[in-house]
């Protein structure tokens, strides 16, 4: 998420609190925090929260990914569009499923949409003790990301009234928005080789504005 506030505000917008302060974020990992939108009556809040929900029941790590919408886990925070969130971004990756032949490390593919440099992902979020914690829906990967992660994608909202509607649907609207992103509107913008014995950069510590 390399953008700024002011982009953000706009495309997303009302933003009640858009003098915030927020710094790039040249890659996000689970259990780093992360620039998230809630809705707070007709305007939205931008802050921070931390990538990955509290475990439960048998699951004993951070939930990041939500992809069974009807799992009794997520039905409350569905149901209450105060608990949906919008993640901005401005590219994701996804890793090669086998390390390359010709190199033996894997890869880590980089995807955007075409025309737009922003856009966001769907996500669910909940208070903790600790503070808030998100993730987001993700759905049946379409060609584009197909090609290096057949089995899914985040859910993306490429539009303000996607984002709009994400926020405040009612019933089954919300739930019938988990699809893949069309293949024409994305592109795979980078290829970066990584060693596959490599760990993720440590998560960063931004200033957290408050979100409530």
């Amino acid at each position: 998420m390399t953008s700024n506030v002011q982009a953000i505000a706009q495309m997303f917008a009302p933003v009640a609190n858009a003098q915030v302060n927020l710094p790039a974020f040249a890659e996000i990992y689970p259990d780093a925090e992360a620039p998230v939108l809630i809705a707070r009556g007709p305007a939205r809040r931008l802050g921070t929260m931390r990538w990955g929900w509290p475990p439960f029941g048998e699951i004993k790590r951070p939930v990041t990914n939500i992809r069974n919408l009807v799992s009794p886990m997520w039905r409350a925070a569905l149901e209450d569009p105060n608990r949906r969130c919008i993640v901005p971004v401005t590219a994701f990756s996804e890793w090669s499923q086998t390390p390359d032949p010709a190199t033996g490390r894997k890869r880590k593919h980089w995807f955007a949409l075409k025309d737009q440099d922003l856009f966001a992902f769907a996500g669910l979020w909940r208070p903790t003790a600790e503070g808030p914690r998100f993730a987001f829906l993700t759905c049946e990967a379409n060609g584009v990301v197909g090609r290096v992660h057949p089995k899914a994608m985040p859910v993306i909202l490429g539009t303000a009234e996607a984002a709009h509607e994400w926020l405040t649907a009612q019933g089954d609207a919300a739930p019938a928005m988990q699809r893949p992103f069309p293949d024409d509107a994305m592109m795979e913008i980078e290829v970066e080789e990584v060693a596959s014995t490599s760990a993720p950069a440590p998560p960063r510590k931004p200033e957290q504005p408050s979100l409530f």
